[in-house]
């Protein structure tokens, strides 16, 4: 009685016996651990006290509404704000202090859910928080923020709504780098066989 042939089975490594099917996936938590919480709190802290300190400086040194001319169109012009960008919602500071809160706490859970999805996150969203945060504690202590970079051509602003734009340029640059970047770059061609 002669054997049954033997079929050959081609098993690969990391794959299942049609090469195709991945035995199993190894999937990294997304979660921000405990180095990202430090980054965004470092970033969001530090945001907050130069704002603040900027601010301190200018209300003890300049009346509302003097200036100091520096350089070019450049000056420092002690202004408030009771509203957002451009003056807007001047009238409304409780509706302010109510949708920043609620974005600062998405923010937030954001963070806490994708964290560790890019090292530049912690960054960004530290500068966006940290600016938010610092013109939220102005706004429910005095009813509004100063501002005091004057650049003429712009309305004035401070240094925590310039956080708050470069975060979110940083975060902008940064998915768009990584949609950009091509989806198969680990993946090699398995070697034709004869």
């Amino acid at each position: 009685m002669s054997e049954p042939l033997r079929r050959e089975v081609d098993v690969r490594v990391g794959s299942s016996t049609d090469a195709l099917t991945p035995i199993s996936v190894a999937e990294r938590s997304l979660r921000a651990g405990p180095m990202q919480w430090l980054g965004l709190a470092a970033i969001g802290l530090a945001a907050v006290a130069a704002d603040q300190l900027t601010k301190h400086i200018v209300t003890g040194h300049l009346a509302l509404d003097d200036g100091i001319h520096v350089i070019g169109p450049f000056w420092i012009h002690h202004v408030q704000n009771s509203g957002i960008a451009f003056g807007l919602f001047a009238s409304a500071t409780s509706v302010v202090i109510v949708l920043t809160g609620i974005a600062v706490a998405w923010m937030l859970l954001f963070f806490a859910r994708s964290g560790a999805r890019h090292p530049v996150l912690p960054v960004a969203l530290g500068l966006v928080i940290g600016g938010s945060v610092s013109n939220l504690v102005d706004r429910v202590r005095l009813g509004y923020v100063t501002d005091f970079i004057d650049l003429r051509y712009w309305p004035a602003f401070n240094l925590a709504d310039s956080f708050i734009v470069v975060g979110v340029v940083i975060l902008l640059s940064t998915l768009l780098a990584a949609e950009r970047m091509p989806r198969n770059r680990g993946r090699r061609d398995a070697p034709a066989r004869s």
